[in-house]
């Protein structure tokens, strides 16, 4: 009898044990920040290009310069978590498709796998396959309000889903509509313009989603912000700063949510990371693509109670951009072969 209780008492632990803590996932995205801008921080080939930033964010070593440049995820958040993708020292996050731009990245963070047959650039087609947003809905069986995606990016409300309206989303200059707060926030962005047509403020998006979070407590919930991307395009290296500087207060208060919050508090993991590189020279920094060498080298950081707190990851394994979506999907505590395709694997952390 007692040898039974045993058993049935080790059989509990280790079903226990198996369980992830993670309840909620948070992902989060910055268009074609470059793995070098986030590791050494200001580019000492581009400093004459910083403008007003020229003379605060310049210091000696890249340690210095990424920590003026993103004081909270260098000086509190890295310890707590993972973070990859520093080439420097031989670190490796690297895009399998071979398009390196930012719909086929985006799709291989969302489903685990490149569609190069199928997606071809940044043409706004709906996603050929069931994002990990849509499989997480399926097999959590949670109602649409419970999975949602903001993004400075119009194109994705084509990128996120593969059956529309799956979802809740809202990209680009899209009306919101619900509490003052979302129809406040909806007005200013056609109030507020940026220089492009698809892309609004990272702001707008920021703040709709850190609305949507105390006012609806998705499970999931993805913010992909974009002016990373379109400052460089526009060979702006000063506002391209300022942007990682906003992404790095994008990322605090997102982590002081979580923090202050008894739903999520304890409880939730978060994915951060990029669509593409970028090129390392005068000539190239600001561009990507199949032919710019080094657009294909990426990074990633994740944290939370199911990940360990090993910080900045050196002489590491390779891993992908096909990685995110099972690593997702483990956090949460589902099976990632179950979900039909994938070809990424959860990272070892």
């Amino acid at each position: 009898m007692l040898s039974r209780l045993w058993i049935a008492a080790l059989a509990l632990v280790c079903v226990s044990a198996a369980e992830t803590r993670t309840k909620n996932v948070i992902l989060i995205t910055a268009d074609g920040l470059r793995w070098q801008d986030l590791f050494t921080g200001m580019d000492p080939l581009l400093r004459d290009k910083a403008g007003a930033l020229k003379d605060s964010m310049w210091k000696d070593s890249a340690e210095e310069r990424r920590l003026a440049l993103m004081p909270f995820f260098w000086g509190k958040l890295a310890s707590r978590g993972v973070v990859l993708g520093n080439v420097n020292k031989n670190s490796s996050v690297k895009v399998t498709n071979g398009l390196r731009v930012s719909y086929p990245g985006y799709s291989e963070i969302l489903t685990g796998r490149s569609q190069d047959e199928a997606i071809h650039g940044n043409d706004k087609i709906q996603n050929p396959t069931q994002t990990v947003l849509e499989f997480v809905r399926e097999k959590l069986k949670l109602q649409q309000k419970q999975v949602a995606l903001f993004a400075s990016w119009d194109t994705f409300r084509f990128i996120g889903e593969k059956q529309p309206g799956s979802i809740v989303i809202n990209a680009g200059y899209q009306e919101a509509t619900g509490s003052d707060r979302m129809r406040e926030l909806s007005t200013l962005q056609f109030e507020a313009l940026t220089p492009w047509d698809s892309v609004r403020h990272d702001y707008i998006t920021l703040q709709m989603a850190l609305h949507y979070l105390r006012k609806e407590k998705p499970r999931m919930i993805y913010i992909s912000l974009g002016e990373t991307d379109d400052w460089a395009h526009d060979r702006r290296y000063d506002r391209v700063l300022a942007a990682i500087q906003y992404f790095d207060t994008a990322i605090r208060r997102v982590f002081e949510f979580i923090d202050s919050s008894p739903s999520y508090r304890g409880k939730t993991s978060v994915v951060i990371t990029s669509d593409h590189g970028r090129g390392s020279t005068l000539e190239d920094w600001n561009g990507h693509g199949a032919k710019v060498s080094g657009a294909d080298q990426i990074w990633m950081a994740v944290f939370g109670p199911d990940t360990q707190a090993k910080g900045e990851v050196t002489n590491s394994t390779p891993v992908f951009q096909r990685d995110a979506a099972p690593t997702i999907l483990k956090l949460l505590g589902l099976k990632p072969e179950e979900y039909a395709g994938v070809a990424g694997s959860p990272i070892p952390y």
